[in-house]
């Protein structure tokens, strides 16, 4: 799909990729070194791997994986709120915040990123009604 480009994309872009790497980055120190819930490491350092999966369709600027990435980090989200409001460990419930606040910019980011192409599809629809309409 050719670029719609806002006069921001590219910071919205940037942002998503700098966000998406941070929460992958965090999430690996966090399990296996930070504060992981057995001395060592754990095996929930894993979580990081559906994170792996739409890195590289961000990294290329592909919309359709910005689109789902940004409903699949909305668990991340999830488990950074509960880890956040429910963890005994003063480590885990600042970590806990820092990935909900990753979590919300990718979100945020992606979602700014894909407003002008939403919009472009949306018009293309209207037009598509119109012509066969008449």
């Amino acid at each position: 799909m050719s670029s719609p480009q806002a006069p921001y994309a590219r910071y919205f872009h940037a942002g998503a990729i700098a966000s998406l790497i941070a929460l992958i980055l965090l999430c690996v120190a966090w399990e296996l070194v930070l504060a992981p819930l057995r001395p060592g490491g754990s095996w929930m350092v894993l979580k990081v791997i559906p994170l792996l999966l739409p890195l590289r369709g961000v990294l290329k600027r592909d919309v359709y994986t910005m689109q789902w990435s940004s409903m699949l980090i909305l668990v991340y989200l999830a488990e950074g709120l509960v880890r956040a409001t429910s963890d005994a460990a003063h480590m885990s419930v600042l970590l806990g915040w820092a990935e909900a606040g990753l979590s919300c910019a990718y979100f945020l980011c992606a979602l700014l990123y894909l407003r002008p192409f939403k919009k472009a599809a949306r018009e293309i629809a209207r037009q598509a009604i119109r012509k066969a309409s008449q």
